[in-house]
C-alpha cells in the first residue's frame, strides 16, 4: 500500500512531533488539528482509543489522511486537504462549528506557529508586510480550547529561535499556550517559566537551551522523548 500524501523530505521530524503530541490524547478527547504539521497527528491516534477530531469548517469525525487514489474531493479539512471520514461523521455549518469551539467543546488542539515566547504567548496567523489569507480559526481555539499544544519546528530555516523571551510578531493569543513540542524538545509553559520536560534522543538538556532564547527550567525528571 502506498504511503498518504504530503508527509515531505522532513517526514522523520515531523511524524516525531505529531507521535508525541498522539501521546497525550485521552479516550473520549474532541481534538482540533491545526494546518500543517498538526494535521499529521490525525495518523498517529493510538489503537483502540477514541478520540473525536474537529475541523472548523464544519467536519466532527475526521480521519487519517486518505491513501493516494482513494482520496474523496468533497471530504476536505479547513486547510483544504483531503481527509478520511470515520463512522458516524457528522457535518455542520461553519458557524455551528465555531459555536463548538467558542463553547469550550474542545478539550484540546494543537496548533503551529511562527514564534511562541516564555509567557505562553503565540504569534501564528501573520507576517507584517506579507500577504496572508487571513487569520483562520486559531484566534478562536486558542481562546476557546481547554488546552493548546503548539507543534513546530525548534528553529528557523537559518537556525534562529522560534522559542522566544517575547513575541515579535502579531500575537494570535496572550498567554494560552500549555506545551510546546518540537523535534528537539517537549517544553511545558508554567507561570515560573518554561519546563523542559523531555529531550529527543541523542540530545542533552544544553543543547536545548542553545536554541531556545529564554532560560529553561530543566526538570528534575528529565527523560528522552
Amino acid at each position: 500500500m502506498s504511503t498518504p500524501p504530503r508527509l515531505g523530505k522532513d517526514v522523520d521530524k515531523r511524524e516525531g512531533i505529531a507521535r508525541r503530541i498522539a501521546q497525550e490524547l485521552r479516550d473520549g478527547y474532541y481534538v482540533n488539528l491545526g494546518i500543517g504539521l498538526p494535521t499529521l497527528v490525525a495518523n498517529c491516534c493510538p489503537h483502540g482509543m477514541e478520540v473525536i477530531l474537529q475541523s472548523e469548517n464544519g467536519m466532527l469525525g475526521v480521519g487519517a489522511w486518505p491513501y493516494e487514489g482513494e482520496e474523496d474531493p468533497d471530504l476536505i479539512n479547513a486547510g483544504k486537504e483531503t481527509v478520511t471520514e470515520i463512522p458516524g461523521t457528522s457535518y455542520f455549518s461553519s458557524a455551528d462549528s465555531f459555536g463548538m469551539i467558542r463553547g469550550g467543546h474542545v478539550d484540546l488542539t494543537v496548533l503551529g506557529a511562527m514564534e511562541v515566547d516564555a509567557h505562553g504567548n503565540v504569534a501564528n496567523w501573520m507576517i507584517p508586510g506579507k500577504v496572508v489569507k487571513g487569520m483562520g480559526g486559531a484566534m478562536d481555539l486558542v481562546a476557546g480550547a481547554r488546552r493548546v499544544i503548539i507543534a513546530m519546528e525548534h528553529t528557523t530555516k537559518n537556525g534562529e529561535p522560534k522559542i522566544l523571551n517575547d513575541c515579535t510578531l502579531p500575537l494570535t493569543g496572550v498567554g494560552v499556550v500549555d506545551t510546546i513540542v518540537t523535534e528537539m524538545a517537549y517544553i511545558r509553559v508554567t507561570k515560573e517559566g518554561l519546563v523542559l520536560e523531555e529531550v529527543a534522543k541523542g540530545l542533552t538538556a544544553d543543547d536545548v537551551q542553545k536554541a531556545t532564547q529564554p532560560k529553561l527550567i530543566v526538570s528534575p525528571t528529565l527523560k528522552e522523548m
